[in-house]
């Protein structure tokens, strides 16, 4: 348990009404969207300006006590679940965007701004902040920073750290440090990009620079339906041969598709086994001439239907269908395990047989839903945690995947993180000095590891969900987690 004079000085630093001691009021903090770890923390402080974030992390460093900075919880990889017994600092209500120059193309901002949020204040410019996670009417940009969440569109553009310029950041010990800036032309060591996706364990982010784009002057939407997961994507290394660079490059199977009609009816056609999205986007002229070579690539292809958005609402329509498919596979099963590993595009299409067949062989169905463009699969592992074994065989499935990713030349995350959910598999990945040259710079940031403990680097402990267990009223068939 955390020192009495520990929750005395927050008490002191925090008013009472946003320092959240009562179970009840904590318990939506006991998990992100990986809702199979739980843990319960000791306090959750409800900041509302960086001078609480930063005397909240200085109390923590000097009675030893470890702390988790939290946007919307959103993790779907337990990136943000709390450390037993120790301090959640919630970030939501930092939620101003402090400044937005057209000019020169930034938007500084706190971290608890909602991603959806940077591109609608840019608008009236014509810029947008590129990044576009499936979650970003809700995922906050310090979130953001700390995983490097990508998006449909990381194709063209990349990822998070491709466009944070420069960030103001607490360190584990509490010192305030300013790396990077507002220039595109950065000098010396990149430490913005070193801080972009430590997942937590470098400190907690308090202002962010981020680079704008203009808003492209046309779109052109693609969606080919096919009669096989593995001809859709044969596609996509077809486009990529042909010197084409979609912004972005989609693709769903029967399961997803399925799913995102009963949610949202995107109006996919349901006697497709795979969909492809194909989304060209810049200059009008430069676009039209893409845009021919494209349907050509498509058609031959052997893409059974095509169809072109014809407007913005069209295309919005589309998209909305693809960005829904997470939240809407809950219609098809109470429990889902989803992976982000990465394979290479030419190895798409034996990843995607492999991940058919270890379905079968565990009596599990597995709903694809992935950024075909960058080999980022998303297979989405349904199963009933009520049903004894079904967790473990869920569990087994999605190691059989990563390992699959890491076999064929891959990575086993792309954008989700490593957090929880993945530790056991980075002496896979990596080497053993790899992975000791990774604690030597967490520990020389912070030496008492406090910041985020417990995630990303390999442990002693149980390896897999089952580490922190299901939420009591969940074994007892109470709490539903649809």
């Amino acid at each position: 348990m955390p020192s009495d004079n520990l929750l005395h000085d927050l008490g002191r630093l925090i008013p009472a009404t946003r320092l959240l001691r009562r179970p009840a009021e904590m318990t939506p903090y006991e998990s992100d969207a990986l809702t199979a770890f739980r843990a319960r923390p000791a306090a959750v402080v409800l900041a509302e300006t960086q001078e609480e974030v930063i005397q909240t992390v200085r109390l923590c460093h000097r009675y030893g006590v470890p702390f988790v900075a939290r946007g919307s919880g959103t993790s779907l990889s337990g990136g943000s679940l709390p450390v037993e017994d120790g301090v959640v600092i919630a970030l939501n209500r930092l939620n101003r965007i402090l400044h937005l120059d057209p000019r020169q193309r930034i938007a500084v901002v706190e971290p608890g701004v909602i991603n959806l949020d940077v591109s609608r204040a840019a608008a009236p410019h014509g810029l947008y902040y590129a990044p576009d996670p499936s979650s970003q009417l809700i995922c906050t940009i310090g979130g953001n920073v700390a995983f490097n969440s990508g998006g449909a569109h990381c194709l063209k553009y990349g990822m998070t750290a491709n466009h944070v310029l420069g960030i103001k950041a607490v360190l584990p010990d509490g010192e305030v440090v300013q790396l990077g800036g507002a220039s595109l032309e950065g000098v010396g060591p990149d430490l913005t990009g070193f801080f972009v996706g430590s997942e937590g364990l470098f400190g907690v982010a308090l202002e962010i620079t981020l680079r704008l784009l203009p808003k492209p002057a046309l779109y052109r939407t693609v969606l080919a339906a096919y009669d096989s997961l593995e001809a859709a994507g044969d596609a996509v290394a077809q486009v990529v041969a042909s010197g084409l660079l979609p912004g972005a490059m989609e693709i769903m199977d029967a399961l997803a598709i399925e799913a995102a009609e009963a949610a949202v009816h995107a109006g996919y056609p349901r006697d497709a086994a795979a969909l492809l999205i194909v989304e060209l986007e810049g200059e009008r002229i430069q676009v039209e001439a893409e845009f021919a070579h494209l349907l050509q690539v498509i058609e031959s292809s052997g893409a059974k239907t095509v169809t072109v958005a014809k407007d913005d609402a069209d295309r919005a329509r589309i998209w909305k269908g693809r960005k829904s498919a997470f939240s809407a596979v809950g219609r098809l099963s109470p429990d889902y395990l989803v992976q982000d590993g990465v394979v290479p595009r030419s190895r798409l299409g034996e990843a995607l047989a492999t991940i058919e067949r270890l379905s079968r062989a565990h009596q599990l169905r597995v709903a694809n839903v992935f950024h075909a463009g960058d080999g980022n699969l998303h297979p989405l592992i349904l199963f009933n945690g009520r049903v004894p074994g079904e967790l473990e065989r869920a569990e087994a499935l999605a190691s059989e995947i990563i390992h699959m990713c890491i076999d064929l030349g891959g990575s086993i995350t792309g954008e989700h993180g490593v957090g929880m959910e993945k530790r056991q598999h980075m002496p896979t990945m990596f080497t053993e000095t790899d992975l000791e040259v990774m604690a030597e710079l967490r520990r020389a940031l912070d030496p008492h590891e406090i910041a985020n403990r417990g995630k990303m680097f390999p442990t002693n402990e149980a390896p897999a969900l089952r580490s922190h267990g299901l939420h009591p009223l969940e074994r007892q068939g109470i709490l539903s987690r649809e």
